[in-house]
């Protein structure tokens, strides 16, 4: 006799704390298929995702499904049956998606379309898509020199308006320099979001650079933490990096231990300065207190001279 066979069967459900939008990734990248192919499955109609499994099969298929983000079941199959009845033939159901002799994790044998990309497309200006760790870097050394040229252009803008009318160059110049920085925090936020898109957080999350303390760590993890290698509920993965993405992350990279060494120096130079002043202010406090207490004690000698003067008896002379 042989052994009991087994189908996986799926109507839709999904796992709690499942978005669907996830789990139709996860499926997509699961058969290698057109995510408008994987919306077919979730019309709530049971469909049979595979067929004639051994019970080890049917759990290891069902773990990957579950994997995926997907509430999916094993039921056993229909045993076959002879009978000398007449039967009318039928069509094999439309639902049934894959045969015993695909492999476990076959796209279904409806049309599927077009595949889906491997890669997102690239934008700057959106918080939409996903960046890795290095062009993170790249970007926002491209940032930081375009802010640093547009500095410059300002400040020699408004020094020559200033020249006929110091008012209106400062005027000018306070205008141009707040645009200059909303269009800096705009940029920062949309490069920040997209690579908390790749690590599969909430675009959110950037509000905790707001949070004292925390702000001095977290963008280090944006720095530090690899991204998800898959399609995450924010998109396909990022393309592969180019090599002027990774000669401008190696500059940045490069860049950062001279912009601290050179914090490090003006903080102690300021430090230095402060304790010169602080011993030059001791200095002169314990000099003026030393010729405050050397006038007072010739006061108080000068006073005891002329109280001994006089206190003292005249003395008559012997006479001639």
């Amino acid at each position: 006799m042989s052994d009991n066979r087994f189908k996986i069967v799926f109507d839709g459900a999904l796992l709690p704390g499942v978005e669907s939008t996830t789990a139709k990734l996860n499926l997509a990248e699961l058969f290698k298929c057109d995510v408008q192919a994987i919306e077919r499955l979730f019309t709530g109609s049971t469909v049979a995702l595979k067929r004639d499994l051994s019970s080890a099969d049917a759990d290891t298929y069902l773990l990957a499904l579950k994997n995926a983000g997907v509430d999916a079941r094993i039921e056993p199959e229909q045993p076959l049956t002879f009978s000398l009845d007449k039967t009318n033939e039928t069509a094999p159901a439309a639902a049934d998606f894959a045969n015993p002799s695909a492999s476990p994790y076959a796209p279904p044998r409806a049309a599927v379309g077009d595949h889906t990309a491997e890669f997102s497309t690239l934008k700057v200006f959106t918080t939409h898509g996903r960046i890795g760790r290095l062009r993170y870097l790249a970007w926002t050394l491209v940032m930081s020199v375009a802010m640093l040229v547009a500095s410059g252009i300002i400040s020699t803008a408004s020094f020559a308006v200033a020249t006929a009318s110091p008012t209106a160059g400062t005027i000018l110049g306070v205008l141009l320099g707040l645009a200059l920085f909303v269009a800096l925090v705009c940029v920062s936020v949309q490069i920040g979001v997209q690579r908390l898109h790749d690590l599969g957080w909430s675009g959110w999350l950037y509000l905790l650079n707001l949070v004292p303390l925390v702000n001095s760590i977290f963008p280090l993890l944006l720095l530090v933490l690899p991204g998800n290698t898959g399609a995450n509920q924010y998109g396909p993965p990022p393309p592969r990096n180019s090599k002027a993405v990774k000669v401008l992350a190696a500059l940045w990279l490069a860049f950062i231990p001279v912009i601290l060494a050179i914090a490090l120096a003006l903080g102690m130079n300021g430090y230095f300065d402060q304790l010169e002043a602080n011993l030059g202010n001791r200095y002169e406090s314990s000099s003026i207190t030393s010729d405050d207490a050397a006038d007072q004690s010739a006061n108080v000698d000068e006073e005891d001279v002329q109280s001994a003067d006089d206190t003292a008896e005249p003395v008559d002379s012997p006479e001639q």
